[in-house]
Order: C-alpha cells, then sequence, then structure tokens
C-alpha cells in the first residue's frame, strides 16, 4: 500500500501534479460539456464534515461525487457525535473504515492535521482559517484557460492576509509566480507561510503598487467567518484597499479579476470590476466542481495499491 496522500494545503502536491489536476480538470470540463459520462469514481464514498457553513465547497464536492457515480455524505458538527465532544481522531479511524475519502471543512486548521494523521484514507481541508487550497485550485485553472501558464506572471493579492491569501503564497511558491501582496498594517498574512516563499513574494505598502502591471488581480471579503465581529472596524482600516475601477486599470489591460465569493460589493470590491469584462469570478466560481473531481481522482489513485 503507498502512503495515504492527504491534501491539507497546496504544499502536498508538487509543481507537476499541481499542473495534472488542472489539466485533468479542463478535460473533465470538456467531456462534460460534451454529454460524456464519467463513472471513475462508482462505488466510492465521501464523508462531509462541515464545521462552517458553505455553498461552494458542499455544492461542488457532493455534484463531483454524484455525477462521476459516487455517493458522498453531509455530516454537520452539530448532527454527528462530534457535538458530544467525540475526539476527532476517533471520528478519522470509524470514518476511514468506512469511506473512501473524507473532505472536512473547519476554523482550526491543526483539527485538519489530526484528521489526516489518524484517517488510513485521503483527507481533504475544505477551508480552515490558515488555507484553502481547494479554491486555488479553481483559480489557476481559470487563468490557464484564459491566459495559459501562470509561470513567471505578476499577480496581486490586495486585503486581508487570510487563509485565501497564504494559499496564493503557496501557489506562488510552487507555480512559480511572482505575487504582489497589500494589506492593512496587523493584517499580514501568515509569517511562516511567507518564509517559505521568499522568492516569490513581495509585501507592498500600497494597493496600487501592488496591482502595478499584473496579470491577475484578486481578492477576497474584509471580514472573513468568525471575524464579523469586528466588521465595522475592518471596514475603516480597509477603505483603501478597495479594487475599483481606478486601481484596477493600474494591471496589465489584458489583466483578469478572480474573487473566491462571496463578494460584498461596495467593500472589498466594486461592482464595476467584479461584474466588468475581465471578471471570471463565474467560471472560476464553476471551476470548483471539475477541480473537486480531477483532486478526488488524484488522491483516490495515488493513495490505492
Amino acid at each position: 500500500m503507498n502512503k495515504v496522500r492527504h491534501f491539507r494545503s497546496l504544499l502536498d502536491i508538487n509543481k507537476k501534479e499541481f499542473i495534472r489536476i488542472i489539466e485533468r480538470s479542463i478535460e473533465l470540463k470538456k467531456e462534460t460539456a460534451k454529454g460524456v459520462i464519467n463513472n471513475s469514481l462508482s462505488g466510492k464514498t465521501m464523508a462531509m464534515i462541515f464545521k462552517k457553513n458553505s455553498t461552494r465547497t458542499r455544492v461542488a464536492f457532493e455534484t463531483a461525487m454524484t455525477t462521476m457515480g459516487g455517493h458522498a455524505i453531509f455530516l454537520s458538527s452539530d448532527s454527528t457525535q462530534l457535538s458530544r465532544g467525540e475526539e476527532l481522531s476517533d471520528t478519522a479511524k470509524v470514518l476511514s473504515g468506512m469511506v473512501d475519502i473524507i473532505m472536512v471543512r473547519t476554523h482550526d486548521h491543526n483539527e485538519v492535521e489530526e484528521l489526516a494523521s489518524n484517517s488510513t484514507v485521503p483527507v481533504i481541508n475544505g477551508l480552515t482559517e490558515k488555507f484553502h487550497p481547494c479554491q486555488l485550485l479553481a483559480d489557476m485553472q481559470t487563468y490557464y484557460e484564459e491566459k495559459g501558464s501562470i509561470e513567471g506572471k505578476k499577480v496581486a493579492w490586495i486585503g486581508d492576509g487570510c487563509n485565501m491569501c497564504n494559499s496564493y503564497i503557496n501557489a506562488a511558491k510552487i507555480l512559480d509566480f511572482n505575487l504582489n501582496i497589500a494589506t492593512p498594517s496587523g493584517f499580514e498574512p501568515d509569517q511562516s507561510t511567507l518564509n517559505l516563499a521568499n522568492d516569490n513574494v513581495e509585501l507592498c505598502d500600497l494597493p496600487g503598487k501592488a496591482v502595478e502591471d499584473c496579470d491577475l488581480v484578486t481578492t477576497d471579503v474584509w471580514s472573513s467567518m468568525g471575524d464579523e465581529g469586528d466588521a465595522e472596524k475592518r471596514k475603516a482600516l480597509f477603505k483603501g484597499y478597495q479594487i475599483n475601477k481606478h486601481l484596477f486599470e493600474k494591471s496589465k489591460n489584458d489583466s483578469i479579476f478572480l474573487h473566491c465569493l462571496p463578494a460584498h460589493r461596495g467593500e472589498e470590491v466594486e461592482s464595476d470590476v467584479i461584474d466588468g469584462l475581465r471578471s471570471k469570478v463565474w467560471q472560476q466560481a464553476h471551476n470548483r466542481l471539475y477541480t473537486s473531481k480531477a483532486l478526488i481522482e488524484f488522491l483516490l489513485k495515488e493513495s490505492k495499491d
């Protein structure tokens, strides 16, 4: 038996594997458009543990399993024994003896690590406060579809140094693109994540400097799930970090805009940008389905005999 492959962050895959997943995602998308039926997950079951609410992640993984012949089980934390204090390690040992793959969406990244270390089947990080690697697969698929390889290109992250920003840092390291990050003071990304990608990342004092001559501009909400308590304070601090038409125009004329959604129009992004011709957010959101399919295939194949 090969070592079980988990997807706790993007650092669990290398450049060749990252590109392989993207290319497979694009292939699956084309097959779907042609009406090709793919049953490569026939007889496979995924357990989906949700401690945080979700739209795209749940629908993408559940649809991926269903349309490829498999089955997905939705497990909310308040409807399982986790709500009564069962240890995650025990949950992992039980579930991995019943299902073929586990996806978890939770607050604490350490919970993903604990599940993975106690599971005999692949564990996927569907989002934690530290990383959101599944979203980056869809972001990179979207870029490859629109512009080709991202190697050597310039990307701007504007706003909160959140889980998405941390995953963009990982992606920059793996796929070898240049990432400019502009955040308000005190909202910088995780330092240990930055330390692993020094050659690919630059922290910029001003959003305009970060966006200048970029091929891709992206952001996320200013208050992620769990940060709503200081939303008004954040609005004041982040006011100059809105991606509006004036800021976006500092990027290349053929640059694209991405946002992992949900978006708060009028806060982190202006409607003119997110609804503009160079915005690819709907394509990006739909690509979550295809990258989920490709990721599941990859992990199951790499973890089998």
